[in-house]
């Protein structure tokens, strides 16, 4: 029997499994971990906060397409990190965190740092409501089977993260090595469920026989890697594809038949042809609420009198908010496969939609037509769609946008055209003000040959300056366009519209609008930091800032206009019930 410490089977199993980069924090609980990374080939990327750790790794899994890994301290460092793994949690992002915890043989008495006002032991469980699972380690020879266990739960069927709490005397342990033997021989790439040739078929002889189908996708596509099998599929059946914001980019935005983003933040266009659709496919999307208008039939979606057919991993998301005519449990690159083979068998010479193709270049057309002036005016502070379609110019194709929450998130899913699929990265089910900044990190780091740019606004991009530090220390050259409005600016016109005041959520200093001069900020940490102060130097700083391969940051001042919409979103109803109220400019 050969025995090894467990903090060192823990680093050799990770290599075993192709780990290349961690993300986290020291704590005294996880140093032997941190110990026995030093002379490993897997990268520590040291963060100064624990919610960077977690949106970092979080961006570097849907880049990579990979399982990411997080190593946190117990208590304040555990609870730090909670929000960007609910965040990924939400999106579906497989992410294995390693949390230290209090030592196995002070359990109840109140050690440092640990969290047992109510329970004992029970750190793992701040945790459970979110993950797809959450364990605590009891005995050091369970933690590898429990180890394997989370990479093949936090990759395998619907994505998500996992925890496992260690208490740091395990750490310590020594056991013997045939354990974690045992476990490496695992294959965690397991055989993904497909559909029947019978039920292909049938969802294809649906899609022949509706007189107004459409494609609806959610970021499902992209956790599958199925973009090119569903591109396949719109070319040869001719159908218009709608998508949600975690969806944008399975088609890119120049396809004839890509609609456009649906829901509160969609126009009338695209929402009206999904409403009016007879049949609906629908893959890898939950029929979020911004993306359904909080599932008014008048808006968006008018389900059961739309059919609907839906394909995703997770059955629990079939019939969730809209009944399904038809519901199946399958991977989306596994189930498209099989509908392109049947497709192609049912008719050979596939069939073309130019009706809609000019319905939908005409729509396109009137709308940039519409938002053309605002993108080429030369206001300062810049106006928003100026600051979108100077960064969609100067950014090539394949580069990677991270966005934070409000006009950047909103605005990009709207008006900001993705030309490949899981180029952009968003919180789509958290909304999470930090994210944009931190997983810019990540996305770097798994893909360092494309152009990295974080879109976020002031407001998010307080939340964790830090991100800077490890940008300079880790040597991530990606770029931050900090939107600056002085506010948390769509929560200000929402307040507005309906109160007529924005009470705490404008930044003022004696009744002026305030903002920390985030370039010089930048330069602090030791970014290369410009202060954009007349609209036509943005541009030629952006493509400064990708020529020089550095970390980078823009503080760009930026009129707070709202995102034009033309669905719904049930606040309004609380808000101002009966008036139809929306955002209005602050």
């Amino acid at each position: 029997m050969t025995k090894e410490f467990v903090s060192h089977q823990l680093v050799d199993y990770l290599e075993h499994n192709n780990v290349e980069h961690i993300f986290g924090l020291c704590g005294h609980t996880n140093i032997a971990v941190l110990s026995a990374l030093e002379k490993s080939s897997v990268r520590f990327i040291d963060v100064r906060h624990e919610q960077i750790a977690a949106h970092a790794a979080d961006g570097y899994a849907r880049a990579k397409k990979e399982t990411s890994v997080v190593l946190s301290h117990l208590g304040p460092g555990l609870t730090n990190a909670a929000t960007g793994v609910a965040n990924a949690a939400l999106d579906s992002i497989p992410m294995v965190v390693i949390a230290g915890d209090i030592p196995s043989h002070f359990y109840g008495k109140h050690p440092h740092q640990e969290v047992n006002l109510h329970a004992d032991a029970s750190q793992y469980e701040i945790y459970r409501p979110f993950v797809k699972r959450a364990w605590r380690v009891d005995r050091p020879d369970l933690f590898p089977e429990i180890l394997d266990k989370a990479f093949s739960l936090a990759q395998n069927g619907r994505p998500g993260p996992v925890l496992v709490s260690v208490p740091m005397d395990i750490f310590s342990e020594q056991i013997d090595t045939a354990l974690f033997d045992r476990v490496k021989q695992n294959n965690k790439d397991l055989t993904k469920p497909s559909i029947s040739d019978a039920k292909a078929r049938q969802v294809i002889e649906r899609l022949l026989e509706a007189k107004d189908p459409v494609f609806y996708v959610g970021g499902g596509i992209m956790l599958a890697d199925a973009a090119e099998e569903f591109r396949e599929l719109v070319d040869h059946l001719g159908i218009p594809v709608a998508y949600s914001l975690m969806g944008k980019g399975a088609v890119s935005d120049d396809h004839p038949l890509t609609l456009g983003m649906t829901g509160f933040w969609g126009t009338k266009f695209i929402n009206d042809n999904c409403r009016d659709a007879d049949l609906i496919l629908a893959l890898g999307t939950r029929f979020s609420e911004a993306d359904s208008s909080s599932w008014y039939p008048e808006y968006t979606f008018d389900i059961p009198k739309t059919k609907l057919i839906h394909i995703d991993i997770d059955g629990k998301e079939l019939g969730r908010n809209y009944p399904v005519e038809l519901g199946i449990v399958a991977d989306l690159k596994e189930a498209l496969t099989e509908l392109n083979r049947v497709a192609k068998e049912m008719v050979p010479e596939g069939r073309k939609n130019p009706k809609m193709e000019e319905a939908i270049a005409n729509y396109r057309k009137e709308f940039f037509g519409k938002i053309e002036e605002h993108q080429k005016s030369d206001a300062f502070p810049l106006r928003p769609e100026r600051i979108l379609a100077d960064v969609r110019s100067a950014l090539p194709k394949d580069a990677y946008i991270t966005t934070d929450v409000g006009w950047n998130k909103n605005g990009v899913g709207q008006q900001f055209p993705a030309y490949e699929a899981g180029t952009i990265l968003t919180p789509g089910g958290y909304a999470t003000m930090g994210f944009g900044s931190s997983a810019a990190l990540g996305a770097k780091l798994a893909d360092p040959e494309r152009v990295v740019v974080s879109l976020i606004g002031d407001g998010g991009f307080g939340q964790n300056p830090s991100v800077m530090a490890t940008a300079v220390e880790e040597n991530i050259p990606v770029i931050w366009v900090v939107m600056n409005n002085s506010a948390f600016g769509t929560i200000a016109g929402l307040q507005k519209s309906h109160y007529d005041t924005t009470y705490g959520t404008v930044f003022k200093k004696d009744g002026e609008p305030y903002s920390p001069d985030f370039a010089a900020v930048a330069k602090g940490y030791g970014v290369n930091g410009v202060k954009i102060t007349k609209a036509e130097d943005f541009k030629p700083a952006l493509k400064q800032a990708i020529q020089s391969n550095k970390p980078f940051l823009l503080d760009v001042s930026m009129k707070n206009e709202p995102v034009p919409t033309d669905g719904h979103w049930n606040i309004m109803d609380i808000y101002s019930p009966g008036k139809n109220i929306y955002h209005v400019s602050v």
